[in-house]
């Protein structure tokens, strides 16, 4: 019997990636619709060369449980409207005052602050429209699905994380309360993806436990070295503004527990993601090949 193939992730994620964009097209308004502005600037943010990575931790976990991408489509769609949305806001003067984003001039740089606030909310909205439109399962009917959208999203979770982000500018931050901001800033978001694939497939009570738990820990990690990464890779390596975090005087872990105990921290989280996937005995490849690909970064 011949040895099976290595999982090509650049391709998966290649043909995904498409897929996904394909699909946010046929959701999201034509650029023609009146307004015409709103539009622009909504498909701008959207098609701007993102990795597509939330929307890939959905159909990746739809497959570990035995879905398939077309069941979890408008969930992927929906979570990629939710992430840009909150990106436009927190590059806004307002919030992160950032200029560029994924390479590009940021939102409000293009359309001004007014209309970059407003494409923002309508992506928001976006996603509940996409989302509704998924197929409801015994298990996991439709209100489950829209509460797992909208608690991710809401004040508890990703809000939550970006006000205290704000509010902890410039002040003495524990770990404690960096973790917390990590934990609703970003691994909020990046668990959602994974649950909501996962509900796309009707996976089991313990599917889900297992996602959540990779999930979460996905999202620590992956924060961990996206701060370790703003101190030791350029603008140019990142797409975004390098260092600005230590301009705005962030709290970060590199900031807060130095920069080798913070790389001890990410491959600890790391470990733990990749210990959540083991029920699934080796049916959720492309899963662990994408943790891999987002917590093996330059660091």
């Amino acid at each position: 019997m011949s040895k099976s193939a290595p999982f090509d992730l650049s391709a998966w994620v290649k043909s995904r990636s498409h897929a996904v964009d394909r699909a946010l097209d046929g959701f999201l308004p034509k650029g023609t619709a009146r307004p015409a502005t709103i539009h622009q600037a909504m498909r701008y943010s959207l098609f701007a060369g993102g990795k597509r990575m939330r929307p890939a931790l959905v159909l990746a976990a739809a497959e570990a449980c035995g879905g398939n991408d077309s069941e979890a489509m408008p969930l992927a769609c929906a979570v990629e409207c939710i992430h840009t949305y909150s990106l436009i806001h927190d590059d806004l003067p307002a919030m992160d005052n950032d200029d560029f984003r994924r390479g590009k001039p940021t939102n409000h740089k293009v359309y001004g602050e007014g209309i970059a606030v407003l494409a923002g909310d309508a992506l928001l909205t976006q996603a509940f429209e996409i989302a509704a439109q998924a197929r409801s399962w015994k298990r996991y009917t439709h209100q489950d699905l829209i509460l797992e959208l909208a608690k991710a999203s809401g004040s508890l979770q990703l809000i939550a994380g970006q006000v205290a982000d704000l509010e902890g500018e410039g002040k003495d931050l524990s770990v404690a309360q960096l973790r917390y901001i990590h934990e609703r800033k970003t691994s909020a978001l990046l668990c959602c993806s994974v649950r909501l694939g996962g509900m796309s497939a009707n996976c089991t009570p313990a599917q889900l436990q297992a996602l959540t738990d990779f999930g979460y820990h996905v999202g620590l990690a992956f924060q961990v070295i996206d701060d370790i990464l703003d101190v030791t890779q350029s603008t140019e390596t990142l797409g975004k503004t390098a260092g600005k975090d230590v301009t705005a005087q962030k709290a970060t872990y590199p900031r807060l527990v130095g920069l080798e105990k913070s790389k001890k921290i990410a491959a600890q989280l790391t470990g733990k993601a990749f210990a959540a996937l083991k029920p699934f005995r080796g049916r959720a490849v492309a899963l662990e090949a994408l943790a891999k690909y987002l917590l093996d970064r330059d660091r």
